[in-house]
């Protein structure tokens, strides 16, 4: 044994870009009918509500398979575990590319990918505990966030040009083909442990399934941050839904529409990056949280009320910039503060209150006035999400876990290649 300091392997970049790239390329499927939902109800000869039941059964199946794919990432480990909903998700995707004019079998495919789709999200925090240090894993967090957001946009803008060039069943084998490409590269390069430990161990005293969830439900800290997650979710995931009807009472076309969702999205893809790094770097994860939150308030006012593009822009912007930030730091923090419960299980809770949260889509829609305007809906949320930001301050800050000097065995063990039985 040697006096050395903890190493975070450069490997572990190649790793999370692994990770990140099957993300990516099942939220560009998952979204890949709302762009084309007129088009593809008359090339499939149902309802768009059909077309939109194909996305919404993701989160409907999430919600009876959140806590059983927590369980077999904890006891099997990301590695195997993605891997394998990866090659479930593909088979699902090259079957929906085959289905033609076939509601049916679209409808079949779409649902064996929804059921593999929480092998992914329940896995976010888990790889980067094996393989980036204390300090720098909300930031990894906020990078697969990242990446989940580029893979919404990218099927938001590239489905249409991809389908005034072939028909729709194509369109989906393509996207097929790239889960597959994916798939094969998160299998190649993805390992479970890195050759050397990031840090103390921490967590690798597992609890049972059963007992994980015992104890991450008796942390008062790790309940208020669900509430929170609840309602974020819920603004983002209606926010995105009806953004042009949102906008259109105001005198606004189908191409604003886009465009302030696009920027929605821009916005939490830079708030991904930004403030989970900056809450890396000063070692805190409520001040970022509680800020974020209130700061996303003056955003949501703006989308209910303001009536020139470029105010309106601008909210749109800063929403999805402080939003979308809560929810990577806050997924660490869980992580944090429920310890020794296993990541994946603290993960699984979190997604399951976030897909759950799809009822304040329909909450938004019965809150319509008759004009059509969403702005009652959109001043309970910023209530909702200002009254969420003073949970913040009964939450307790978790410890962190130092980085920290130790004698360790210089070269890698065989043990740590592989995942603990």
């Amino acid at each position: 044994m040697v006096d050395s300091t903890y190493r975070a392997s450069p490997y572990r970049w190649a790793v999370l870009a692994g990770f990140m790239l099957v993300n990516l390329v099942i939220q560009v499927l998952w979204i890949s009918y709302a762009p084309i939902t007129a088009d593809a109800a008359a090339f499939y000869g149902v309802s768009e509500l059909g077309i939109g039941f194909m996305a919404m059964v993701f989160m409907i199946a999430y919600v009876p398979l959140a806590i059983p794919i927590a369980w077999a990432i904890d006891r099997w480990g990301f590695h195997k575990s993605v891997g394998f909903g990866s090659v479930v998700f593909t088979l699902f995707a090259v079957l929906r590319g085959l289905a033609g004019r076939s509601f049916v079998v679209a409808m079949i495919a779409s649902t064996g990918m929804a059921m593999a789709q929480p092998f992914f999200l329940n896995a976010w925090t888990k790889m980067p505990a094996h393989w980036h240090p204390a300090d720098e894993r909300a930031t990894a967090v906020g990078l697969i966030t990242l990446a989940n957001l580029l893979g919404i946009a990218g099927g938001m803008v590239f489905t249409p040009l991809l389908t005034a060039a072939m028909p729709i069943d194509k369109v989906q084998f393509v996207y097929a083909l790239a889960m597959a490409v994916a798939t094969a590269v998160f299998i190649v390069v993805a390992r479970e442990y890195p050759p050397t430990p990031v840090g103390p161990a921490n967590n690798e005293g597992k609890s049972l399934m059963l007992d994980g969830l015992k104890n991450a439900m008796s942390v008062p800290s790790f309940k208020l941050f669900l509430i929170i997650v609840f309602i974020g979710m819920g603004l983002f995931n209606g926010a995105t839904t009806w953004i042009e009807e949102i906008v259109r009472p105001r005198g606004f076309g189908a191409s604003d529409a886009g465009t302030f969702g696009a920027l929605l999205l821009v916005g939490g893809i830079l708030g991904a990056v930004v403030i989970p790094a900056l809450s890396d770097k000063t070692g805190r994860r409520k001040p970022w949280m509680f800020g974020a939150l209130l700061a996303a308030v003056p955003g949501i006012v703006g989308m209910a009320y303001e009536r020139s593009f470029w105010p309106l822009a601008a909210s749109s912007f800063f929403l999805g910039f402080f939003l979308t930030s809560v929810m990577p730091v806050g997924m660490q923090y869980a992580v944090e503060v429920t310890r020794p419960t296993p990541e994946g299980t603290s993960n699984g809770l979190i997604q399951l209150f976030g897909q759950a949260s799809v009822v304040f889509v329909y909450f938004m829609q019965i809150l319509r006035d008759p004009a059509g305007s969403f702005t009652l809906s959109l001043l309970v949320f910023a209530g909702l999400v200002a009254a969420a930001a003073f949970l913040i301050p009964f939450m307790k800050e978790p410890e962190r876990i130092p980085a920290a000097k130790a004698e360790i065995s210089p070269g890698p063990r065989e043990s740590d290649l592989e995942p603990a039985p």
